[in-house]
């Protein structure tokens, strides 16, 4: 396979998730845009950084996710920045969705936005919310880590 088929251009990227949670699994969904939207994400005016999915009557949605107006042409056929959009998964993805989601109280969160192939990708997480004390953990094994480098470089 040739590296240009699997290539892609990361659009926006929720770093604030992964500190919120803990990312259980991954999965890879399409979204139903429209034209202006396609647009606006190409030149990266995208924010996830309150978004969050759910899963209604048997389709995934994801919800609160900003995609700014497209400043290119007029406004008549400009879209709603925070509407809800359709993700687009297999069905049997998503029944495990439903059942992760309702029975071990799990939360699906949008961790990427990017261009792969000329369309639009999102990356959601099956996740689990940490606690304050799990926060000040990772904190500090981060920090560890920095340390232990800072140290090994010198030597």
């Amino acid at each position: 396979m040739n590296d240009k088929s699997e290539s892609y251009k990361v659009v926006s990227d929720n770093r604030k998730a992964r500190y919120l949670y803990d990312i259980l699994e991954n999965y890879e969904a399409g979204i139903q845009l429209t034209g202006t939207e396609v647009k606006s994400i190409r030149e990266g005016k995208v924010n996830m950084q309150d978004g969050y999915a759910l899963i209604r009557n048997g389709e995934a949605w994801l919800i609160n996710v900003h995609i700014s107006p497209y400043t290119g042409s007029g406004q008549y056929f400009n879209h709603e920045p925070r509407r809800t959009r359709k993700l687009l998964l297999h069905r049997q993805e998503i029944r495990k969705l439903i059942g992760k989601v309702e029975q071990q109280g799990l939360t699906l969160v949008p961790l990427k936005m990017y261009l792969k192939r000329g369309l639009v990708k999102v990356s959601i997480g099956l996740a689990k919310g940490k606690k304050l004390h799990d926060k000040r953990e990772d904190l500090k094994r981060r920090q560890d880590q920095r340390d232990m480098q800072r140290a090994m470089k010198n030597y």
